[in-house]
């Protein structure tokens, strides 16, 4: 595996073995050394391009050094159509990143984006802050933490919708639904906000999300589970905004629900 492949891909605690890139010379602290590590490729939501689109580097990369295990990687990621965003890593080391088989991980990221770019995830509204923090929490190491705001999120989604549809539901002083399993199942008779894949599962992911905030969990099992927990989340967004946008269409061509034109 190259560097490359690490930073393509979501931060994770876990190191991973890297071919080495330092040509076993030590990079000594706030020196700079070009490095060949391949092609950084990153998903963010391109606005020229109207869609989520894969930006990449070059395949030479630029890394400063920090101490024997960590060092800091610029680079800039380019679309298409020229829209870029710069990136920044901080790449920890289990061990001397200058030897010929490094175990690395990301231990920090940051990006700035152009005007012409959004984090991919910004495409789900007010929600995307949500899931960044979620992210950030996660590549920061906070199991439980990372969790909480992918159950805020759930629940926003399920409110909403309910709110909606009309549909009533008791609530606790916050707002908050007093019986979220009722509440989802009211929701999902009117509107299938679960994907199909999972349908049956709905409330078995949240009571999954639950549990991992209450302590059943220890840290290391919400940050392993994170990364699926996060992608079923995900897919009820997804699910709820392809549903509003077809409708949309729908309505633009003047159809009405039996799908026959005006």
């Amino acid at each position: 595996m190259r560097l490359s492949e690490v930073l393509s891909n979501p931060s994770t605690p876990v190191f991973k073995q890297v071919d080495g890139f330092l040509g076993d010379k030590t990079l000594a602290t706030g020196k700079q050394r070009k490095i060949l590590v391949g092609d950084v490729s990153l998903l963010y939501y391109c606005k020229n391009c109207s869609g989520v689109r894969s930006f990449h580097s070059n395949d030479e990369l630029y890394c400063i050094g920090v101490n024997e295990s960590l060092i800091s990687i610029d680079c800039v990621l380019s679309c298409h159509c020229g829209a870029s965003v710069q990136v920044w890593f901080l790449i920890d080391c289990n061990g001397d990143i200058s030897g010929r088989a490094p175990e690395v991980r990301i231990l920090k990221k940051s990006e700035k984006l152009s005007d012409a770019v959004l984090l991919y995830k910004e495409q789900y509204g007010e929600f995307s802050e949500l899931l960044e923090k979620a992210q950030r929490a996660y590549r920061d190491g906070l199991g439980a933490g990372s969790i909480v705001y992918l159950r805020k999120v759930y629940e926003k989604i399920t409110v909403q919708t309910a709110d909606a549809k009309g549909i009533t539901y008791a609530k606790y002083e916050n707002g908050n639904p007093k019986n979220f399993q009722k509440l989802l199942e009211k929701v999902d008779e009117q509107f299938s906000i679960i994907p199909s894949t999972f349908s049956a599962d709905g409330y078995r992911l949240f009571r999954e999300l639950s549990n991992i905030i209450h302590g059943d969990y220890d840290e290391e099992s919400g940050l392993n589970k994170f990364e699926p927990l996060y992608r079923l989340v995900v897919g009820i967004l997804e699910n709820v905004k392809n549903d509003r946008e077809l409708r949309t269409a729908m309505g633009l061509l003047g159809w009405d629900e039996g799908g026959t034109a005006h």
